[in-house]
């Protein structure tokens, strides 16, 4: 497959500048009302604390909510789409994601296998970062090699999904109906990343065909990079305040 990155393009400062600042008030006012990578609605922290035996359709929506939600995720997608084309392209990265993500999240929350939630979600933010930098061109430029960009995809999936598990088991789900319920969330966040996948190849696609694609195309993935690096510092900054 032919890689595209944006390491050829020419990068003026004055061109990210007011990319940048918006995204600083955007994190800021994440940051501010409390934002976190894998949250859950208070209303839905309740209702699943609250809940006993099978109930599908409820856990098919709470999984889409979540995914149609979850910044971090619908970031790391755009990334891992920003440079494909071909749908098989498209459907093999996605897959791995999902792959990755739906192992790590019902394994987790069924053996009961839970990570920080600031330690995971600053994993997360820097998945962003490494793809970000992907697209830029800067570890053929600072290394010399690319990473194996397949495994990538699957492994920070694997982490996605531990951010996923580590919230679910903090609510301690009811055990009559867990393994139904699982595998309907699993249903919903896969129905979510199908949603937030269409919207995000309908936008690139049409800025595609725009002539200053390739010239904002470094721009952009500096914007993705910075707001993983501030979604990371958050958590971290996060995690730090809560052992202090």
């Amino acid at each position: 497959m032919h890689r595209h990155s944006c390491r050829d393009v020419g990068l003026r400062p004055r061109e990210f500048r007011p990319a940048i600042a918006a995204l600083l008030a955007l994190a800021l006012c994440l940051c501010g009302t409390g934002a976190l990578a894998h949250a859950v609605a208070e209303g839905d922290k309740g209702y699943i604390q609250e809940i006993t035996g099978v109930h599908f359709l409820q856990f098919v929506y709470l999984g889409a909510k979540h995914m149609v939600t979850g910044y971090d995720h619908i970031l790391f997608l755009l990334g891992v789409v920003f440079f494909l084309y071909r749908p098989k392209h498209i459907a093999t990265y996605v897959s791995l994601f999902a792959i990755g993500h739906s192992t790590t999240m019902l394994l987790g929350v069924y053996f009961n296998v839970g990570i920080n939630s600031y330690i995971i979600d600053a994993i997360i933010g820097l998945s962003v970062v490494y793809k970000a930098l992907d697209n830029m061109g800067a570890y053929q430029r600072w290394f010399g090699f690319q990473p194996n960009t397949k495994l990538a995809t699957l492994i920070f999936g694997f982490f996605h999904g531990f951010g996923l598990s580590t919230k679910i088991i903090e609510y301690e789900i009811s055990p009559d109906g867990l393994v139904p319920n699982l595998l309907a969330f699993n249903v919903g966040v896969e129905i979510g990343q199908l949603l937030a996948l269409s919207a995000i190849l309908i936008v690139i696609s049409y800025w595609r065909l725009k002539p200053g694609f390739w010239r904002h195309a470094y721009t952009a993935n500096v914007v993705m990079m910075t707001l993983g690096f501030v979604l990371a510092g958050y958590q971290i900054a996060g995690y730090f305040n809560s052992v202090a």
